[in-house]
């Protein structure tokens, strides 16, 4: 995915990565950790294109994002963030459905697609209410079944969890890792949630000063005095 990639910003004299390569392979999930400021949202906003390296290359499924349209290729991605980005006049069913309709599906598949995803993220009984009558954790998983509705074989989440309790961050992993297992999807979940981490004993890439000091399999701090691969 990223090849000995760079990234500088030069008004403020900070390079977020330096010659970073980074190899995901399809059904993986792998977790982004380090502290604030160390390149975890830069990396993921070269894979979705709101940001292009200015060394290096950066590419999904063998295709140079460079080249691609930052718009058709985020469409086919599930992207999640920490904050919300709902749509603050319609309803949960219309956040969810507005993924798939930007897609031009008909709309006998959207109304399909929306019910289950509204099921998935257990909010079929609040379907009709707006951002405003749900919690906050209610919100993410609305935003979650909008990244989900175009059926992504990739999804990147920006600290997802960064804002929940520890009851409604496990709603959200749940969810997360049945999309993940029953559909094979590739995910990348930055976070700076340890318990999260450890639980789920995976594939740990740690960044620090924009770089991958380690590349390991286990919790939050496994491996983290290794080398980069």
């Amino acid at each position: 995915m990223l090849e000995n990639v760079s990234k500088h910003y030069p008004l403020v004299k900070f390079t977020a990565l330096d010659d970073v390569s980074l190899k995901i392979d399809s059904g993986e999930w792998v977790f982004l950790v380090g502290a604030s400021g160390m390149g975890k949202t830069t990396l993921l906003k070269l894979l979705y294109r709101e940001e292009l390296a200015d060394e290096g290359h950066v590419s999904i499924g063998g295709k140079d994002v460079a080249r691609m349209s930052g718009s058709r290729l985020r469409r086919t991605m599930g992207i999640i963030f920490q904050t919300y980005r709902l749509l603050d006049k319609k309803t949960a069913f219309e956040n969810i459905a507005y993924g798939a309709e930007v897609l031009a599906m008909p709309p006998v598949e959207v109304r399909k697609r929306t019910r289950e995803i509204l099921e998935l993220v257990g909010l079929d009984n609040k379907a009709s209410r707006l951002p405003g009558e749900l919690s906050g954790g209610e919100q993410q998983r609305v935003a979650i079944g909008r990244a989900l509705i175009n059926r992504p074989q990739l999804i990147l989440a920006d600290e997802p969890t960064g804002d929940l309790d520890p009851q409604n961050s496990n709603r959200v992993i749940e969810i997360l890792d049945t999309v993940h297992r029953e559909h094979n999807v590739t995910v990348l979940f930055a976070t700076h949630a340890v318990d999260i981490v450890d639980r789920l004993q995976r594939r740990v890439v740690r960044l620090q000063n924009g770089r991958i000091v380690s590349d390991t399999v286990g919790g939050y701090w496994s491996g983290s005095e290794a080398s980069a691969q």
